[in-house]
C-alpha cells in the first residue's frame, strides 16, 4: 500500500468525521471485510425499498383515505433488516459510534490495547448471548407459526426474527476480523504496514 501524502494525512487529522483507527490488514481480515462489506452494499437497497413503502402507505393513507397495517409492519421490518445487517459493515468499515472525544487522543497502540479489552470482555460475550438465545427465540416462533397479532398483519414472523442471529452472526465475522488486526498490530508489529489513521 502507498503511504499517504502528508496533505492528505492533515487533512484526515483535522477532519473527525473521517477519523479511523488504522491497523493492519490480516489474511482473515481481508477475506471477511470483503465479505461483510459485499453483503453491506447488497442490503443498503433495503433503505430504498424502506422509503419507497413508507411513501406508498403515505399516498395510501391521505390521499386514498386507505391505510394499509402490512405496510405499516413491513416498514418495521425493513428497518431491522437494514440496521441489523448494517451493524458488521459499520464495524468492518470502522464507523460505529464510540466515544472519539478519548479515543482520538490516545496513542495508536492504547486505542489497540483498548479494542482489544472492549472485544474480548465487553463485546463478545454479548454477541454470544445474543446468538444463544436467538435460536430458542427464533425456533419457538416457527414452531407456533407465529403471525402479527394486528388484523391483517404479516405471517411468517420467524422469519424476521431471523434476521437477529443472521445480523449478529455477521458481526460475530465482523469482530473476528477486527480481533485479528489488533492482535496483529499488538503482538506482530512488524507486520504493520499503515502507522497512520487513514479513511477506511
Amino acid at each position: 500500500m502507498q503511504p499517504e501524502s502528508s496533505a492528505s494525512i492533515k487533512h484526515l487529522e483535522l477532519d473527525p468525521l473521517i477519523h479511523h483507527t488504522a491497523l493492519p490488514e490480516t489474511a482473515l481480515s481481508k477475506t471477511v471485510d470483503r465479505f461483510i462489506r459485499a453483503i453491506g452494499h447488497l442490503f443498503s437497497w433495503t433503505w430504498v425499498v424502506l422509503m419507497g413503502v413508507i411513501i406508498l402507505n403515505v399516498l395510501m393513507r391521505y390521499i386514498l383515505n386507505e391505510g394499509r397495517i402490512e405496510f405499516e409492519e413491513l416498514q418495521w421490518h425493513l428497518y431491522a433488516l437494514g440496521w441489523l445487517v448494517g451493524l458488521s459493515y459499520c464495524l468492518v468499515a470502522d464507523d460505529h459510534v464510540r466515544v472519539d472525544l478519548l479515543h482520538d487522543r490516545l496513542s495508536l497502540k492504547t486505542q489497540a490495547w483498548v479494542e482489544l479489552v472492549g472485544i474480548i470482555f465487553l463485546l463478545t460475550p454479548f454477541l454470544m448471548i445474543v446468538l444463544w438465545y436467538a435460536i430458542p427465540f427464533i425456533t419457538y416462533s416457527y414452531e407456533l407459526s407465529e403471525v402479527s397479532e394486528a388484523p391483517g398483519g404479516l405471517p411468517y414472523r420467524w422469519i424476521i426474527k431471523s434476521v437477529l442471529f443472521v445480523g449478529f452472526a455477521l458481526l460475530t465475522l465482523a469482530t473476528l476480523s477486527r480481533l485479528s488486526k489488533v492482535i496483529s498490530l499488538l503482538f506482530y508489529p512488524k507486520e504493520t504496514t499503515r502507522p497512520l489513521t487513514t479513511k477506511a
